[in-house]
């Protein structure tokens, strides 16, 4: 098989780049290890930034999202038993987030594919990217028994922190940096209403709490907890009791409880790898960095990285612009570091640390008060929230 881009992996990012790329004319194959049904059972974020927005827009998969898609022009801090909105919306000059559910995303962009017969291997085997490095790299697979070759001119590794990408790239190469949390989230999503129109997120003694939800009537709820913790140990019963205890007492009086239909906890980690490119292979999404959820920016980080790698595609095929190749990857980490560092302070000053001394805690509480006591500080919540801007390729 011959194809101009190969696409390792078919999340969000590996599909919407395949969407982009074929409406430009630039032939690709998504090559994916997982089935389809297993793809949609992942719950994941659903605050979408008004760049992914827009690019969704713009690859043609965004009617359902328009339709249905919650559009949020704030959001709410609860700490010391008062809450401050930060009116996104005012503070950026009209900018806003969209909540809709990355499951939802990932289903429009498969039945866009599906629809222009755009080809995806599912539940291939053995994925292997070799001779990156070469002007002639290649992928190769097992499917049905047989060993699948495709030659390409580039790959785009989207398969995820734990896929081969990354992995296929000698150790020395790379330059890993990473913190892990002392903590996690214990998120559940019920069929109730939410307990707010824009999301809550809340810094309590007892740890930090987040009200969300996917549509007016499902709600993604989280409570922070020891990263021992297991999720057999969270009846409903219990979720619900921890969450109203951290919340404030006005929201906890209209909190609507319900049956989970899926609980988990999610471990909290930054990471970040450097470069983001080895020779023809560009990694992109988890498998080149993660944040902790805490700044919503994960989905969206693979977004913006999708956006650069597309742009230079165009670029390289349209004008021959090869040289553009190698700025891929200090394009994309001069805005993932900016997210990095949104994420881990807005972890910082929202949870609540196993070391914590009197001093930091004061310091956490005056950086919260200080941060929504100015019109500055509001600002520059509120530009990160929503997004920096995508930089231009030129």
């Amino acid at each position: 098989m011959k194809t101009q881009v190969a696409i390792i992996g078919s999340g969000p990012s590996g599909l919407l780049l395949g969407q982009l790329l074929h409406r430009a004319g630039i032939a690709n194959i998504i090559i994916e290890r997982k089935d389809p049904d297993y793809i949609l059972s992942r719950i994941r974020a659903g605050v979408l930034e008004q760049g992914m927005v827009d690019l969704l827009r713009e690859a043609g998969v965004s009617e359902r999202m328009d339709a249905n898609g919650l559009v949020h022009d704030g959001f709410e801090l609860a700490f010391d038993g008062r809450s401050e909105r930060i009116d996104l919306k005012a503070l950026t000059g009209g900018k806003t987030v969209m909540v809709y559910g990355q499951t939802e995303v990932t289903r429009d962009l498969m039945e866009a594919r599906e629809a222009v017969g755009a080809l995806t291997v599912y539940n291939a085997e053995n994925v292997q990217p070799h001779d990156m490095k070469s002007d002639s790299p290649y992928v190769t697979f097992d499917y049905n028994g047989e060993t699948v070759r495709v030659d390409c001119d580039y790959i785009a590794g989207c398969d995820g922190f734990h896929g081969v990408s990354r992995q296929s790239i000698p150790a020395e190469s790379l330059s890993i940096f990473e913190r892990v949390y002392p903590f996690g989230w214990l998120g559940i999503l019920a069929d109730t209403p939410p307990v707010n129109h824009e999301l809550i997120y809340a810094n309590h003694e007892r740890g930090f709490a987040l009200c969300s939800m996917r549509s007016p009537t499902r709600t993604r709820y989280y409570v922070q907890v020891g990263a021992e913790e297991k999720v057999e140990d969270w009846s409903d019963e219990r979720f619900w009791e921890e969450l109203k205890l951290r919340l404030p007492p006005h929201v906890a009086a209209q909190l609507i409880t319900g049956p989970s239909i899926e609980k988990s906890i999610a471990p909290l980690r930054s990471f970040v790898v450097e470069p983001m490119q080895y020779g023809r292979m560009f990694l992109l999404g988890d498998a080149a960095h993660i944040v902790p959820p805490t700044g919503a920016k994960g989905l969206n980080l693979a977004a913006s990285d999708v956006s650069t790698l597309y742009r230079i595609l165009l670029k390289v095929y349209g004008e021959g612009r090869t040289d553009l190749l190698e700025k891929y990857s200090q394009i994309c980490l001069r805005r993932v570091w900016k997210a990095e560092r949104f994420s881990w302070w807005m972890t910082s000053i929202l949870h609540r640390f196993p070391d914590t001394d009197g001093f930091s805690q004061r310091i956490q509480q005056t950086e919260l008060d200080y941060f929504v006591s100015t019109e500055a500080a509001r600002r520059t919540i509120a530009e990160n929230y929503v997004g920096l801007p995508y930089e231009a390729i030129e």
